[in-house]
């Protein structure tokens, strides 16, 4: 049995207990946040101690085998060093953090700890990714020549208001926390970026949030791929559309919907993607819904490498990588 704690008790904390309570194999043991009341709630629903400081779950909690951060991104590095260091494994929720010299802070602390840190990248589960993955690692598509990545979401001032949603020092910006796995796809995918050119502006929410709402990227991968980005929190109204398009030597693939949750087209030599499983509906958050809510296999994954001994899904240097390719566009944008 894997016991664990949840530091951070908003909504996606909820996500994870109640993916922790249907995991054969893990027990949510305590929950810690700064507000007492909502550590309260999260306790009383799912049967743990509550915690509103964090120092406090880790001293007395000495049973627990792992703590999963739940926390705003700009406190995921200290908070899982932290753990690290009290001697947990960790799950840290995305990003990894919001600069690349946190992440580094953070795995030199799973290195000196000997414990795993796992990192959230669930997009990774999708139908259509895992599908479109195992082609490429076949070579069905050939060389990829380019590619085109879309991130057509809505965010209005309610989703920032009375939030740390919007700053620079605990969100950290648009592709942090809206776009990020869609970043770790293009590396999962085709590989590191070797060199890009970025624009961003604010058009829609001067005086709401301290970053872009909207940029363009051009990318060059080091394996010679071209692609680019186009993300906006400013489609009228609602979300539009999640897509990734890649264009190869042996087909054209394109894996779209509004989560990266749908195959919306395919023209492959000698290949047809087909009966693929339905995928889990996206993640809920009540006026908004971001990416597929995948936690579950997130926790089975994790559930097969501490107790099986399997093979991680997403580990702290693919978290490290995303951060990197963010923080080489952000320099582009905010250069001036």
């Amino acid at each position: 049995m894997v016991k664990i704690g949840i530091i951070g008790c908003g909504r996606i904390a909820q996500r994870h207990a109640h993916h922790i309570l249907n995991t054969q194999g893990l027990q949510l043991m305590a929950v810690c946040d700064i507000i007492q009341e909502r550590a309260n709630q999260l306790a009383d629903t799912y049967m743990a101690r509550s915690y509103n400081e964090v120092q406090q779950l880790l001293e007395k909690e000495t049973d627990i085998d792992l703590i999963s951060v739940c926390t705003p991104n700009g406190l995921h590095a200290t908070h899982s060093i932290l753990a690290l260091q009290a001697g947990k494994h960790v799950l840290c929720e995305k990003p990894m953090a919001i600069n690349v010299q946190d992440c580094g802070l953070m795995v030199h602390a799973a290195e000196r700890a000997n414990k795993r840190l796992f990192v959230v990248k669930q997009n990774r589960f999708n139908p259509p990714v895992i599908a479109v993955k195992q082609l490429l690692e076949e070579g069905r598509l050939g060389r990829i020549y380019s590619l085109q990545l879309n991130c057509f979401w809505n965010r209005n001032k309610n989703y920032y208001a009375d939030s740390w949603k919007g700053t620079l020092a605990l969100d950290g910006g648009t592709l942090y926390t809206q776009f990020s796995h869609f970043i770790d796809l293009l590396y999962y995918l085709i590989g590191d970026v070797k060199n890009l050119e970025a624009y961003g502006a604010n058009f829609h929410h001067q005086g709401i949030i301290e970053f872009e709402d909207t940029g363009v990227v051009i990318l060059e991968f080091y394996n010679g791929t071209i692609g680019t980005i186009n993300y906006t929190v400013n489609s009228y109204g609602k979300n539009m559309e999640g897509s990734l398009t890649l264009f190869g030597e042996k087909g054209t693939v394109k894996i779209g919907g509004q989560y990266l949750n749908e195959l919306e087209y395919q023209n492959i030599e000698g290949v047809e993607i087909k009966d693929l499983p339905q995928g889990n509906t996206p993640n809920n958050y009540g006026e908004y819904q971001g990416s597929m809510s995948n936690h579950d296999k997130v926790y089975q994954n994790l559930v097969e490498v501490l107790v099986n001994g399997g093979v991680i899904s997403t580990n702290m240097f693919e978290g490290l990588k995303t951060v990197e390719i963010i923080d080489k566009i952000y320099n582009r944008i905010r250069r001036s």
